[in-house]
């Protein structure tokens, strides 16, 4: 399945949830971060933000398709961290 993490998370552990999904993900731009995963490797992000996040002060939304296919996908301006050509 494909998916889509955005978050606001409190200064202090900001780096940390970057620094977590970017062992998952592609970081698309700030706050943002998708890719390919199985629905293991899904639970697997889902608990590792959960040990991070405070559920009193973060938030977390996971958007998931089917595909990369299922959504068109356009930006505007710059794209800050292109996932073209990424094996």
């Amino acid at each position: 399945m494909y998916v889509i993490i955005v978050y606001d998370i409190n200064v202090e552990r900001v780096n940390k949830v970057k620094g977590f999904l970017r062992k998952h993900l592609y970081w698309i731009q700030n706050s943002v971060f998708e890719g390919e995963v199985t629905r293991s490797e899904l639970a697997e992000i889902k608990s590792g933000l959960m040990d991070i996040i405070n559920k009193e002060e973060d938030s977390v939304i996971i958007y998931r398709l089917r595909t990369q296919d299922a959504f068109d996908r356009k930006v505007l301006g710059i794209e800050k961290a292109p996932i073209d050509g990424i094996i």
